[in-house]
């Protein structure tokens, strides 16, 4: 999918300022308030976000995030007026009832006329109106495909993924794989994990694939790799 332009990008902000600032109810318009947002950055809301997604709060009620993309955000939303530090302190009590690849990077609330954005990696709080949105698009990166991972070359954790990758090698090996064929494979599967992380793949598209087709204790994998390289 081709990113759009910041230029179109701040064009289809002020069309989404001008249709919402009036809009006052969360149950009756959030959906689509949502839908649209995200259609601002040329991205449908569907291939990444879900609404509703239910989550066991940490004292063991059930509760529903309004809006959750997992690993990247979480969003919060309320009828205007209502108190956007509860809706933090709300979407912070869902944690608990995620798993550790879950854990959203951004939590996202708002009442339609104001918006908080909060960066669980460095700390970071921006506040603005919806008026303003056009003069903070830069703020979603991550959601219009322009942010960049910062990565290190010594990072722990990309050490640790090729040690990874050095194991499967000799595991497959050792049960048979061998030459071209085993090469191959591990290309392929490089090709899919890099493709997930740097946006060649729809976000995490091959992670949730893996996750969400095969089971845990990974007796159908090769299977369904199998099929997904045919």
């Amino acid at each position: 999918m081709a990113l759009l332009s910041w230029n179109e990008i701040r064009t289809r902000a002020i069309k989404f300022s001008k249709e919402w600032e009036s809009e006052t109810s969360e149950h009756a318009e959030a959906k689509s308030f949502w839908d649209s947002f995200f259609n601002v950055f040329g991205i449908s809301r569907r291939r990444v976000a879900t609404f509703e997604k239910s989550v066991k709060k940490a004292g063991g009620e059930q509760g529903f995030v309004d809006l959750f993309w997992k690993g990247i955000l979480l969003v919060e939303h309320k009828s205007k007026g209502k108190d956007l530090e509860k809706a933090y302190t709300q979407a912070k009590d869902y944690f608990p009832g995620l798993k550790e690849a879950e854990l959203p990077k951004y939590i996202l609330v708002s009442d339609f006329e104001n918006f908080v954005l909060y960066d669980l990696d460095d700390g970071g709080e921006r506040r603005f109106k919806l008026s303003q949105f056009p003069q903070n698009i830069e703020l979603f990166g991550f959601i219009a495909g322009y942010q960049k991972q910062e990565i290190k070359e010594q990072d722990p954790v990309n050490i640790h993924a090729a040690e990874k990758m050095g194991e499967l090698h000799d595991k497959l090996k050792e049960i048979g794989y061998t030459g071209y064929d085993l090469e191959v494979f591990l290309v392929r599967l490089l090709f899919c994990l890099f493709a997930d992380d740097t946006g060649i793949f729809e976000k995490n598209l091959f992670r949730d694939y893996i996750e969400e087709e095969t089971r845990e204790d990974g007796h159908d994998l090769g299977f369904y790799l199998a099929g997904l390289f045919e």
